[in-house]
């Protein structure tokens, strides 16, 4: 019961001969079938009973029928309010600020349904994810947690992580959690003895969004994100109007993270440290088809 009777929606008759189209179509088909391999060769998840846990991160859009699963730093905010739109809350994407999107709660998550209505919208809803490249999504999330004041990383994650990995750390770092360096974050996240857990922001997108057992529908990455996001509107038949928003959402002075940004900050390892962290997202890379970030990777 984990792929829909609708998988992805058919092009329309008018769009087969639409070249643009017709190439993200296929795209779409390769990403599925790359994904659909991976899991095949690397998982025994085809048997396991879809629990309301596996599907918490998937936002409910009941009007166009669209099941979203959430993956930071992936331009979820922006999908979010792509979403309220469909949903009737907000007439256009400008209107609706940061707070509003995510602490508003006026998005439903899937596993806020019974078992009935949770089988009923993954069996004949279109399913959709956007992902990103494993390293840039994780330099992406550490900017934005650790190198802005932020009331909930730095005592969370920041006093442990300094606490834990830093030598005659001051009196000052210690009481803040603030100024953590990529280098300690990351012996934080390789530590299978970490001093405080996991976060939504730099976990697998295997584990939020348990892409082997429930069958998503369309993979949309954001490095093509302004052409699949309007290519997915374009198929679930969304108003013309309503296009993917491009500003970005927090700390909209900064520049993006990029590939050369995220080799500035991986440039700080060591190998062996670098070689780990592919380790970790390994099956982000595989599953995704995302080419290693360095040629010293094995």
């Amino acid at each position: 019961m984990n792929s829909s009777i609708l998988n992805l929606p058919t092009l329309k008759y008018e769009d087969r001969n639409n070249s643009k189209w017709k190439s993200l179509y296929q795209i779409q088909g390769e990403r599925k079938r790359i994904m659909r391999e991976t899991c095949s060769k690397y998982k025994s998840n085809s048997r396991r009973i879809i629990t309301p846990y596996h599907v918490s991160r998937i936002f409910v859009e009941d009007k166009y029928r669209v099941l979203y699963c959430e993956v930071p730093k992936a331009g979820c905010s922006n999908w979010k309010r792509v979403l309220m739109v469909l949903n009737g809350l907000a007439s256009s994407t400008k209107d609706i600020q940061h707070n509003t999107v995510h602490y508003g709660n006026y998005l439903k998550r899937l596993d806020g349904f019974d078992h009935k209505g949770i089988y009923h919208r993954l069996n004949t809803y279109t399913k959709m994810l956007f992902i990103r490249e494993p390293f840039e999504k994780l330099v992406s999330a550490f900017r934005d947690k650790f190198e802005h004041p932020n009331n909930y990383y730095h005592p969370v994650f920041g006093k442990a992580i300094i606490s834990r990995y830093r030598v005659n750390a001051t009196k000052e770092a210690l009481r803040t959690g603030s100024g953590v360096k990529f280098k300690e974050f990351i012996q934080y996240l390789l530590d299978v003895h970490r001093p405080v857990g996991m976060d939504i922001h730099w976990d697998h997108v295997n584990r939020l969004c348990s892409p082997c057992l429930i069958d998503y529908d369309f993979v949309g990455k954001f490095e093509s994100m302004e052409d699949d996001a309007n290519f997915f509107l374009h198929l679930i038949g969304a108003p013309q109007n309503l296009t993917f928003p491009k500003f970005k959402d927090r700390h909209s002075n900064e520049e993006r993270t990029t590939t050369k940004i995220t080799q500035q900050y991986f440039a700080q390892l060591s190998p062996s440290q670098r070689q780990q962290s592919y380790d970790f997202y390994y099956m982000d890379y595989l599953m995704f088809n995302y080419s290693k970030p360095f040629e010293d990777l094995y």
